[in-house]
């Protein structure tokens, strides 16, 4: 995993927190001092607490658990959507799906719509026998679910671990991943309130600071993605390796019981009284 240095996060301003009168004392732990009127976050703890996320990341992917990445405020939400995709993970970036976590079952009901509008709309064949203006509400149709469900219809459950940008902002995210005992990793700013599992105290406003996090944090998805691969190519080496003893083992022919040599037979002899003369 790539290092991350304090400079770059200095750089990308990342210890820029909120006013001091907006503030939550629940993160006073990560602040270093204010400055003025606005608190100067402890980059140390950030990088330290960065890469512990990047880690966990790292961990769940290999051990077969899907991270979900959110950001749906106007800052990060293009962010979270080129490092995800450029990752192959799945993200949300324009509103939070209602139920995603609590309701799943309904949620993969308008994922399965949408990919099967899309198989209809790139078909002729399929289309032929609707009208017109079906083909094109279905068409509008198609790209309202896309604008929503379209960074998650690679997943077939709900996610193992959440990535969100502003906890504050996606409230609902955290309290439905909370409900079901779901880890967060989140950026936290001086405003919100730092109880999840792994918060990653930072700026969540600006760009730069978004952008280096988020891209942090999708590399060690990626990372963990390859780790998976070489994983399972190994698993699966090894279930040949066993396949092929135990066919090995079958075609031996089992060895032929021992026969028994043959008892030697004594001959008794017979004792002749001889009478006495």
């Amino acid at each position: 995993m790539k290092q991350i240095t304090l400079k770059e996060l200095l750089e990308a301003g990342c210890h820029f927190g909120h006013k001091t009168n907006k503030w939550n004392p629940k993160a006073a732990r990560f602040i270093y001092k204010p400055v003025g009127d606005t608190h100067i976050i402890d980059l140390t703890q950030t990088k330290t607490l960065l890469e512990k996320a990047g880690q966990f990341i790292i961990d769940t992917i290999v051990g077969d658990g899907e991270v979900m990445f959110v950001g749906t405020k106007r800052q990060a939400s293009s962010l979270v959507k080129d490092a995800a995709e450029k990752a192959g993970a799945p993200y949300i970036n324009v509103r939070w799906i209602g139920g995603l976590i609590t309701n799943w079952q309904e949620v993969k009901k308008n994922i399965e719509k949408l990919q099967n509008l899309k198989k209809q709309l790139v078909d002729p064949r399929v289309m032929r026998e609707f009208t017109k203006k079906e083909g094109l509400l279905m068409e509008r149709e198609m790209k309202k679910l896309q604008s929503v469900y379209g960074g998650v219809t690679q997943i077939t459950s709900h996610p193992a671990v959440l990535c969100i940008v502003d906890i504050k902002k996606e409230f609902t995210a955290v309290r439905e991943a909370k409900q079901y005992n779901i880890p967060i990793v989140g950026i936290v700013d001086t405003n919100a309130d730092p109880d999840i599992e792994y918060p990653i105290p930072a700026n969540d406003d600006a760009v730069g600071s978004i952008q280096l996090l988020i891209n942090y944090l999708t590399q060690a998805y990626t990372e963990g993605k390859e780790k998976q691969a070489v994983k399972k190519q190994k698993e699966l080496a090894a279930t040949q390796k066993a396949e092929q003893k135990a066919e090995q083992k079958a075609t031996i022919p089992a060895p032929a019981p021992a026969q028994k040599a043959p008892k030697k037979t004594v001959a008794k002899k017979t004792v002749q009284k001889q009478s006495l003369s």
